[in-house]
């Protein structure tokens, strides 16, 4: 297989017949065996077993058949690697926010820095991560899915797929919701870093794809004019 699910797949619309208490066992055991793959770095199926873990109670037989399809996936692509690229990224050519801060109730804004963390020793890391939101990701429930890549320099780290725990009927409320959850994750990788000793770069470079809901959280007020996007 060439993906691990097919294009807009919705296996929470699937009608086939349920497993019996063999097929259920069966089923449960592959979902625990490809958790431990995304756990050893195959960040690439972890969105399709988020989404088939649902199941996990009483699965359908349509719902093993895509079990089996991610292990095909796997076998496919068993060479697959995760690179370690540990230069820092060039992001010198992203321009600064010059918006006025200054004139609203952030203008005293910090990072919290913990006081008994190790001095900072070798080379500077830097923190990029990526975000997205998949709208009704679950037809029955409403629910969006959120995505979100770490990488330390130009090395991915850690990836997360998740339901959203709201209904957003836009993709400007999920994508909210997305990088909520990816602000909340780069707090606790930066201080993660810092117990390690790990010089860190003073900026995270946080990436989406919905320009809207950036500028609501980017620029002090919707009148401003929409700058580069950081």
């Amino acid at each position: 297989m060439s993906s691990p699910l097919e294009n807009n797949d919705h296996p929470e619309l699937d009608t086939s017949e349920l497993l019996n208490e063999e097929g259920i066992q069966q089923y449960q055991c592959l979902i625990g065996q490809l958790q431990w793959a995304i756990s050893i770095g195959r960040f690439d199926i972890s969105s399709a077993v988020m989404t088939m873990s649902s199941f996990r109670a009483m699965p359908r037989i349509g719902h093993l058949d895509r079990l089996k399809r991610i292990v095909g996936y796997l076998c496919k692509f068993k060479h697959y690697r995760t690179r370690f690229r540990v230069g820092e990224p060039d992001y010198t050519m992203i321009q600064e926010s010059s918006e006025g801060w200054d004139y609203t109730v952030y203008k005293d804004a910090k990072e919290i820095l913990p006081d008994d963390t190790p001095p900072p020793k070798g080379n500077r890391v830097t923190i990029t991560s990526y975000f997205d939101a998949n709208l009704m990701h679950d037809m029955l429930t409403g629910k969006a899915c959120t995505g979100i890549l770490h990488l330390f320099n130009g090395t991915p780290i850690e990836a997360f797929s998740k339901k959203q725990a709201t209904v957003e009927t836009e993709t400007y409320g999920s994508e909210f919701c997305a990088a909520r959850t990816c602000m909340e994750q780069i707090v606790e990788l930066r201080n993660y870093l810092r117990y390690l000793g790990v010089p860190i770069h003073e900026k995270t470079f946080v990436f989406g794809d919905n320009a809207a809901m950036i500028d609501s959280a980017r620029l002090p007020s919707p009148n401003c004019t929409r700058g580069t996007i950081l």
